[in-house]
């Protein structure tokens, strides 16, 4: 069986509520554009809370894992933890993301290219705004700290959700999207990026 061509890989990326309400939905879409990334699906969502834990708790382990970021993260600022106990944390931070996320409309959308999930991923910044590096999407338009969040008892605001791995990425895709809802096309651009002579426009 003939292993799948890189340039095929694909990622989830949200514009969350926050993204959408400070007009940044251009910019952020033009962020993944510039790289050559292509737009396969894009709609927008007004998700119920239902909608949105099921997006992350796609993998079973996920309310363990977020509570132990969360905990490990506020120790090494010398903050104090939602709680000590992983689980009731990461309880925590899925009950703020619901609010967070149903506070209003958002963008989902799938971008297809070679190493999608780590192209998008860079492009975004760590999770925390203040942490993410100058030229990423949080660095350069979010102020927005674990501190701040914390000390308001609520979700992180951080304008964009990427999937984290290729296989992440599947699942998300499949919980946001059918099939039907993917356009498979050609991108001018793949001539560029993918033709392998790179004389695609040679008479």
């Amino acid at each position: 069986m003939k292993t799948p061509h890189p340039k095929n890989e694909r990622t989830l990326v949200m514009i969350k509520p926050d993204g959408i309400q400070r007009t940044l939905i251009g910019e952020i879409i033009s962020r993944y554009e510039r790289t050559g990334l292509k737009l396969v699906a894009m709609k927008m969502v007004a998700p119920t809370p239902e909608l949105v834990e099921k997006h992350y708790t796609l993998d079973p382990q996920w309310i363990r894992i977020a509570g132990e970021k969360s905990i490990k993260s506020a120790l090494e600022k010398g903050h104090k933890p939602l709680s000590e106990d992983a689980v009731k944390a990461g309880e925590m931070v899925l009950l703020s993301l619901k609010k967070y996320l149903t506070s209003g409309p958002l963008i989902a959308m799938v971008w297809e290219g070679s190493h999608a999930v780590a192209i998008v991923r860079k492009i975004v910044g760590s999770t925390e705004p203040l942490s993410s590096d100058v030229g990423t999407i949080r660095g350069d338009y979010v102020i927005d700290s674990y501190q701040v969040s914390n000390h308001d008892g609520r979700a992180i605001r951080n304008l964009v959700h990427a999937s984290g791995t290729v296989d992440e990425a599947e699942k998300e895709i499949q919980h946001w999207f059918s099939k039907s809802e993917i356009i498979e096309y050609t991108h001018i651009q793949g001539k560029i990026l993918y033709d392998i002579n790179m004389d695609g426009d040679k008479e």
